[in-house]
């Protein structure tokens, strides 16, 4: 068999669901395709659902960065408002904690993608000025700036990297 005859149209033949005698009976390649687009689409919905579970159903989304001065962290939290989020700093672990409330019963809904819930993130922050830990929350960004202590800038040394020949 030809990879050709696989593909159920050409260019210079408008697609259809026809075979090749103009018949309402799709030819067997065309029923091939069918069957290979619906087994893709099967998988597609079976392994969405992994997605969330191989992060472990985190939400919400951070990002982190670590510079020599300060940690920051980013929270995205739409449609979050800053009473429903709690920030606290214990034992060198900074706590994100809150709830996201749906706005309606779930009776009218058919689909969703949208995350509601009980929420709880866990950092370890080592070396922070715990005096100076700010949290700011804007358009349902939820920022927190943690300035590492002079101790823990002056623990970290750069090595530098000699390049030798082999």
């Amino acid at each position: 068999m030809n990879v050709r005859d696989l593909v159920p149209w050409t260019r210079s033949q408008p697609r259809n669901p026809t075979g090749p005698s103009g018949s309402a009976e799709p030819d067997s390649a065309n029923s091939l395709i069918t069957l290979h687009r619906e087994v893709n689409r099967l998988f597609d919905d079976v392994f969405r659902g992994f997605e969330s579970a191989a992060l472990g159903g985190v939400w919400p989304k951070l990002e982190v960065e670590d510079t020599d001065t300060a940690y920051r962290i980013t929270a995205e939290l739409p449609g979050m408002e800053d009473k429903d989020v709690d920030v606290v700093l214990q034992d060198g672990v900074l706590i994100l904690r809150g709830e996201k409330r749906a706005e309606s019963e779930d009776q009218g809904r058919g689909f969703s993608e949208r995350v509601y819930g009980r929420f709880e993130r866990r950092l370890a922050l080592e070396g922070v000025d715990e005096e100076k830990v700010q949290a700011a929350f804007r358009n349902g960004v939820l920022t927190v700036t943690a300035p590492k202590t002079a101790q823990s800038q002056d623990r970290a040394k750069r090595i530098p990297i000699n390049q030798t020949a082999h």
